[in-house]
């Protein structure tokens, strides 16, 4: 007998693999299968004379599946809206509000006080009407199904101009013409990839037939240089003038750029567009995402012109992007933080970004400390397309070992996520909740 019919011979049945895997948060079936594919695997190496123990692939197919898992990670980036770690984490009293939705019967869509079927947000219409002075407002599920949404129940299979330079893509293979041609809606580019003037739009009101006006916030990119745009209020008189209706796509959520809700405005958002002002500059629609600036769940907001909006909520296409009860408590919840102006202190985003320099060096020091490293100037970043190019200082960790250390970080209990920067890592407590910081010490320690 060959040694390779030896190996043969000598691999388990799936059963008495699978009985040794010790995986109590899994159903039996996933159990089996993981013990299937780990045999398979080893009977290809032993074709190729590589002889392997099958138990070890299924440990190594096991660990690979619990990665899979959603796991709490610290996040020690610096990027505080970090897209792949799900951007901001919400307030205590916003997942109490979700949690309360999920688990019981709510009044979601039912009148307490007529007994009656009711309409689904009508609380957290109220709250954006309030904080954005809009004559009405509508909740989807992100901000990308708010522009497909408007496309296709405002315009329909008409004009829609756009400037080249705000055609944008970002994160996930979302390109905004592409979002337009499916909605029906015919895209028209106006102006150049550097400069466009308010004749490039007028030009293609005259030529087009065009339902609308669309203009798009550069969030995650910057154009600089020889460069020239049309702002929102001059573009909103044009639109008056043509009778076609102005939608603003601002993106990132900023209600209010007064933010009224800390006790400064914070340097970097100097380009960010708030909506309330979009909506006083003329736009008759803005929208925005409900989990950037904002600080909330996923969602996707519009407010604005009432008979707009009517159009949108009558469409077909509206419930089959409408949220759930959980994400519209959460919503609300978040909302009621800025109506009563503490959103700087209940928002984890804002208390973040509000933390000041000092308190943080103080922190870093106590863990640089604890693992014998340094403590440097460095600076955090938003991210999630949002204030792009703003940085704000923050002190930093930096940490020999590049590549190697920062997967031995991912592999702890509580994972670790740092920044890597030219050939070293660096810590940065910015995003990181202060009850961490020491998990996040003994963690390098391990490694180290």
């Amino acid at each position: 007998m060959s040694e390779s019919d030896s190996g043969f011979r000598s691999l388990p049945s799936v059963d008495a693999l699978a009985a040794t895997i010790d995986a109590p948060e899994m159903g039996h079936g996933q159990i089996v299968e993981i013990a299937r594919t780990a045999i398979d695997l080893a009977r290809a190496r032993l074709k190729d004379n590589d002889n392997v123990d099958p138990r070890d692939l299924a440990e190594e197919l096991l660990a690979a599946s619990r990665s899979r898992r959603q796991h709490e990670v610290i996040n020690a980036t610096g990027v505080l809206l970090h897209t792949n770690l799900g951007r901001a984490p919400l307030a205590q009293h916003v997942v109490e509000a979700a949690s309360l939705a999920a688990s019981a019967y709510t009044n979601t869509e039912f009148d307490l006080l007529t007994g009656e079927r009711g309409h689904r947000g009508a609380n957290t219409t109220e709250l954006l009407k309030l904080l954005t002075g809009a004559e009405d407002a509508l909740v989807v599920n992100n901000n990308a199904a708010a522009v497909l949404l408007a496309l296709t129940a405002i315009a329909g299979t008409r004009g829609v101009p756009v400037s080249r330079s705000e055609l944008v893509e970002i994160g996930g293979s979302y390109r905004l013409p592409d979002v337009i041609g499916s909605s029906g809606a015919r895209l028209i580019e106006v102006g150049t990839t550097n400069k466009t003037r308010l004749s490039d739009y007028e030009t293609a009101l005259q030529i087009h037939d065009c339902a609308m006006v669309l203009k798009v916030h550069q969030a995650n990119f910057k154009i600089q240089g020889f460069t020239a745009s049309v702002g929102a209020e001059e573009l909103a008189r044009l639109c008056r003038a043509r009778h076609v209706p102005l939608v603003y796509d601002v993106g990132s959520g900023l209600l209010d750029s007064g933010t009224p809700w800390l006790p400064h405005r914070p340097a970097w958002l100097r380009d960010e567009p708030g909506i309330r002002q979009a909506l006083d500059a003329g736009a008759d629609l803005a929208m925005f995402s409900g989990d950037k600036l904002l600080g909330g769940p996923q969602a996707g907001i519009v407010v604005g012109d009432a008979r707009l909006i009517s159009m949108m909520r009558d469409h077909p296409l509206r419930r089959a992007l409408r949220v759930d009860s959980a994400t519209d408590a959460a919503l609300a919840s978040t909302l009621d933080s800025y109506a009563r102006r503490d959103a700087g202190s209940e928002i984890p985003f804002w208390k973040m970004v509000s933390l000041s320099y000092e308190e943080l060096k103080g922190r870093s020091d106590q863990v640089a400390s604890r693992i014998n490293a340094s403590v440097e100037e460095g600076f955090s970043m938003v991210g999630a397309g949002s204030a792009p190019g703003a940085q704000i200082a923050s002190p930093v960790i930096r940490l020999p070992g590049g590549q190697h250390l920062f997967a031995q970080l991912l592999s702890g209990p509580i994972p670790v996520v740092a920044r890597r920067d030219r050939g070293d890592l660096l810590i940065d407590l910015r995003a990181v909740d202060p009850s961490r910081d020491e998990t996040t010490a003994q963690a390098i320690l391990k490694c180290l």
